[in-house]
Protein backbone atom coordinates (compact mmCIF):
# COMPACT_ATOMS: atom_id res chain seq x y z
CA UNK A 1 0.00 0.00 0.00
CA UNK A 2 0.97 3.26 -0.70
CA UNK A 3 1.24 6.42 1.92
CA UNK A 4 -1.92 8.67 0.85
CA UNK A 5 -4.21 10.89 2.77
CA UNK A 6 -5.98 8.78 5.52
CA UNK A 7 -3.22 6.13 6.13
CA UNK A 8 -1.50 5.20 9.04
CA UNK A 9 1.87 5.40 8.63
CA UNK A 10 4.40 3.16 10.67
CA UNK A 11 8.45 4.71 10.72
CA UNK A 12 11.49 4.84 12.53
CA UNK A 13 13.41 7.63 13.08
CA UNK A 14 16.40 9.36 13.87
CA UNK A 15 17.00 13.06 14.63
CA UNK A 16 20.32 15.16 14.10
CA UNK A 17 21.30 18.45 13.75
CA UNK A 18 23.12 20.28 10.36
CA UNK A 19 26.02 18.78 11.72
CA UNK A 20 24.61 15.43 12.11
CA UNK A 21 25.44 15.12 15.86
CA UNK A 22 22.75 12.96 16.75
CA UNK A 23 19.82 14.21 19.18
CA UNK A 24 16.98 11.46 19.47
CA UNK A 25 16.13 8.15 17.81
CA UNK A 26 12.71 6.48 18.12
CA UNK A 27 13.32 3.04 20.11
CA UNK A 28 9.83 1.91 18.95
CA UNK A 29 8.33 2.49 15.52
CA UNK A 30 5.93 5.42 15.82
CA UNK A 31 2.80 5.32 13.70
CA UNK A 32 1.20 8.61 12.61
CA UNK A 33 -2.22 9.22 10.80
CA UNK A 34 -1.12 10.93 6.96
CA UNK A 35 -2.87 13.40 5.26
CA UNK A 36 -2.44 16.96 6.69
CA UNK A 37 -3.50 16.24 10.62
CA UNK A 38 -1.41 18.01 12.10
CA UNK A 39 0.61 14.68 13.37
CA UNK A 40 4.01 15.20 12.08
CA UNK A 41 5.68 18.07 9.97
CA UNK A 42 4.44 19.07 6.60
CA UNK A 43 7.30 18.40 4.43
CA UNK A 44 7.76 15.09 6.47
CA UNK A 45 4.39 14.36 5.46
CA UNK A 46 5.31 15.79 1.49
CA UNK A 47 8.57 13.87 1.04
CA UNK A 48 6.77 10.67 2.03
CA UNK A 49 3.90 10.79 0.27
CA UNK A 50 3.08 8.20 -2.65
CA UNK A 51 5.77 5.70 -0.84
CA UNK A 52 5.27 2.38 0.63
CA UNK A 53 6.92 0.54 3.26
CA UNK A 54 11.03 -0.02 2.77
CA UNK A 55 11.37 3.50 1.63
CA UNK A 56 14.27 5.58 3.25
CA UNK A 57 15.03 8.80 3.04
CA UNK A 58 16.61 12.01 5.28
CA UNK A 59 14.67 15.21 5.22
CA UNK A 60 16.25 18.38 6.35
CA UNK A 61 14.06 20.77 8.39
CA UNK A 62 14.60 24.47 8.71
CA UNK A 63 13.75 25.63 12.20
CA UNK A 64 10.41 27.37 10.17
CA UNK A 65 9.65 23.87 9.41
CA UNK A 66 9.56 21.98 12.67
CA UNK A 67 9.95 23.31 16.32
CA UNK A 68 10.04 27.27 14.94
CA UNK A 69 12.53 29.79 15.65
CA UNK A 70 13.85 30.46 19.59
CA UNK A 71 11.14 33.07 21.67
CA UNK A 72 13.32 34.60 24.10
CA UNK A 73 10.34 35.78 26.11
CA UNK A 74 10.06 32.10 26.86
CA UNK A 75 13.01 32.38 29.34
CA UNK A 76 12.15 33.42 32.85
CA UNK A 77 13.64 33.59 35.85
CA UNK A 78 11.76 32.53 38.84
CA UNK A 79 12.75 32.74 42.82
CA UNK A 80 13.96 29.66 44.11
CA UNK A 81 11.57 30.13 46.87
CA UNK A 82 8.84 28.97 44.05
CA UNK A 83 10.62 26.00 42.58
CA UNK A 84 9.55 23.13 43.88
CA UNK A 85 11.66 20.48 45.49
CA UNK A 86 13.43 17.84 43.69
CA UNK A 87 14.05 19.27 39.95
CA UNK A 88 17.42 19.58 38.80
CA UNK A 89 18.63 21.44 36.11
CA UNK A 90 17.72 19.37 32.74
CA UNK A 91 14.31 18.69 34.26
CA UNK A 92 10.90 20.36 33.36
CA UNK A 93 7.96 21.63 34.68
CA UNK A 94 4.59 22.36 33.61
CA UNK A 95 3.80 25.77 33.50
CA UNK A 96 1.89 28.90 31.62
CA UNK A 97 2.97 31.28 29.11
CA UNK A 98 2.50 34.78 29.24
CA UNK A 99 -0.36 34.14 26.68
CA UNK A 100 -2.12 31.89 29.06
CA UNK A 101 -1.17 28.53 26.98
CA UNK A 102 -0.21 25.79 29.18
CA UNK A 103 3.87 24.68 28.34
CA UNK A 104 6.36 22.78 29.47
CA UNK A 105 9.89 24.44 30.89
CA UNK A 106 13.06 22.88 31.36
CA UNK A 107 15.46 24.47 33.98
CA UNK A 108 18.28 25.57 32.18
CA UNK A 109 20.50 26.89 35.20
CA UNK A 110 20.53 27.25 39.31
CA UNK A 111 22.26 29.97 40.21
CA UNK A 112 22.20 31.14 43.76
CA UNK A 113 18.20 32.34 44.34
CA UNK A 114 17.50 32.02 41.28
CA UNK A 115 16.46 29.62 38.64
CA UNK A 116 16.42 29.87 34.83
CA UNK A 117 13.36 28.27 33.22
CA UNK A 118 13.32 27.86 29.15
CA UNK A 119 9.82 27.07 27.77
CA UNK A 120 11.02 26.85 23.95
CA UNK A 121 11.22 23.23 22.72
CA UNK A 122 15.09 21.85 23.36
CA UNK A 123 15.12 21.72 19.56
CA UNK A 124 13.93 25.56 18.53
CA UNK A 125 15.29 27.31 16.34
CA UNK A 126 17.34 24.67 14.94
CA UNK A 127 18.20 23.13 11.53
CA UNK A 128 17.05 19.10 11.55
CA UNK A 129 17.90 16.30 9.79
CA UNK A 130 15.33 13.55 10.06
CA UNK A 131 16.43 10.36 9.04
CA UNK A 132 12.98 8.09 8.63
CA UNK A 133 12.59 4.58 7.42
CA UNK A 134 8.82 3.67 6.78
CA UNK A 135 7.82 0.12 8.12
CA UNK A 136 4.33 0.14 7.96
CA UNK A 137 1.27 1.31 6.14
CA UNK A 138 -2.48 0.71 6.42
CA UNK A 139 -5.87 1.97 5.71
CA UNK A 140 -7.16 4.05 8.69
CA UNK A 141 -9.95 3.04 10.48
CA UNK A 142 -13.04 5.70 10.16
CA UNK A 143 -12.37 5.82 14.33
CA UNK A 144 -8.58 6.94 13.25
CA UNK A 145 -10.11 9.55 10.54
CA UNK A 146 -12.55 11.05 12.83
CA UNK A 147 -10.33 11.55 15.55
CA UNK A 148 -6.93 12.32 13.56
CA UNK A 149 -4.48 10.33 14.65
CA UNK A 150 -3.60 7.03 14.76
CA UNK A 151 -4.41 4.70 17.46
CA UNK A 152 -2.84 0.88 18.22
CA UNK A 153 0.58 -0.43 19.18
CA UNK A 154 2.39 2.46 17.88
CA UNK A 155 -0.20 5.25 17.82
CA UNK A 156 -2.35 7.23 19.99
CA UNK A 157 -4.09 5.05 23.11
CA UNK A 158 -6.93 6.56 24.89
Amino acid sequence: MKISKDTVVTLSYQVADAQGKALEASTEPMAYLHGGYGNTFEKIEAALEGQEPGFATTVLLQPEDAFGARDESLVRTISKAEFPPGVKVGGTLRGRADDGHERIFTVLKIKGPQVVLDGNHPHAGKVLRFSLKVTDVRAASAEEITHGHAHGAHGHHH
